[in-house]
């Protein structure tokens, strides 16, 4: 049986801010930093152990790795750093406040930015100091790969093909791969390995520092996916990710 286990980073700053993120690089907030130590600890508990670990270019994912890893003692397995799996590109809404855009332009739209399938935000101008161009880890990516927006779709289609490549290859060869990152980037692995429909993924509200775990059999086909931790918490952490785009 082969093992994958997801990890939404911890509260960042911005989520307890409730402000749209993206690729903008905020650090993890105290609580985020303590959501990532009881992660690691959880799957310590649980007996998990893990040869190679994935994550984003974002300090928020990596943070959160590095903690599960020390909580783990696993701080000298090999981790792998990729665009790819950063968060959607919130474009122009990146830094706005989600409630304050809800009273201003109506939840109906804030949620079609927040959870839209292939709707994305108005996208940066490239001369916007926030453009990734301008960012030196992402000096090697060509135009074409550089965001100034993105809708989940767009996430998807850049988070699949490194499942397929890389991830799911590390799964065969281990048996049990780490990945921290994002909510979006999350859901776009989600989606694949549990065909969910476009109009369902959308639903989806990934608590962050839950493990969220994906068993395979020899034929990497899905057996069975489920969170880690009190179900009661879980779910109060899913309804507060999905009341972010409320109006206070």
């Amino acid at each position: 049986m082969y093992k994958l286990v997801l990890v939404r980073h911890g509260e960042s700053v911005w989520n307890k801010e409730n402000r749209f993120t993206g690729w903008t690089d905020v650090d993890l907030s105290p609580t985020g930093v303590e959501e990532a130590r009881e992660a690691g600890q959880t799957l310590n508990n649980e007996g998990f152990r893990f040869e190679i670990a994935y994550t984003s270019y974002l300090k928020r994912a990596i943070k959160t790795l590095y903690i599960i890893q020390e909580e783990m003692d696993l701080l000298w397995i090999p981790v792998k750093k990729t665009w790819r799996l950063n968060e959607k590109h919130y474009g122009e809404l990146q830094g706005m406040n989600k409630s304050e855009m809800a009273a201003r332009y109506g939840e109906e739209q804030v949620h079609i930015w927040r959870r839209s399938y292939d709707v994305p935000p108005a996208p940066l101008s490239k001369d916007d100091p926030r453009n990734p161009a301008f960012d030196p880890r992402y000096k090697d990516l060509s135009p074409e790969q550089i965001p100034l927006t993105e809708s989940l779709k767009e996430t998807v289609e850049r988070i699949v093909p490194y499942w397929k490549d890389e991830i799911s290859h590390d799964l065969v060869k281990y048996g049990s791969v780490l990945v921290a990152a994002h909510g979006n980037s999350l859901r776009g692995i989600i989606k694949y390995l549990k065909n969910i429909p476009e109009n369902e993924i959308v639903s989806l509200n990934l608590p962050t520092g839950i493990p969220y775990v994906f068993e395979f059999d020899d034929n990497l086909t899905l057996i069975r996916d489920y969170f880690i931790g009190d179900p009661e918490k879980i779910k109060e952490m899913m309804e507060k990710v999905a009341n972010q785009g409320k109006a206070k």
